[in-house]
């Protein structure tokens, strides 16, 4: 036999707590990586040369990384030096 509290399937759903419907900031989105641009394209968008964009890479004044050999630039690290310079 049931304990009296749960003699009713209702009054058992009752007593456990509800959980709030997912609003749209709980929901997770797939993750979707940030396209990378090579040395060239990265220095069209900053009118600059591959190479002096390189070197800039090396000493730190923007954010970049290699790949094996080649030099790599997410796009938003690009805009966000521009913007940077800028201001």
């Amino acid at each position: 036999m049931l304990p009296h509290s749960f003699s009713n399937p209702r009054e058992a759903d009752q007593s456990t707590p509800r959980k709030e419907p997912h609003s749209v900031k709980d929901v997770e989105l797939p993750y979707v990586p940030e396209p990378l641009l090579d040395s060239e394209q990265a220095a069209r968008r900053l009118q600059i040369h591959p190479k002096t964009l390189q070197r800039y890479a090396r000493q730190g004044y923007i954010k970049g990384f290699h790949i094996g050999t080649m030099w790599r630039f997410r796009a938003s690290d690009i805009e966000n030096w521009i913007l940077r310079q800028a201001g």
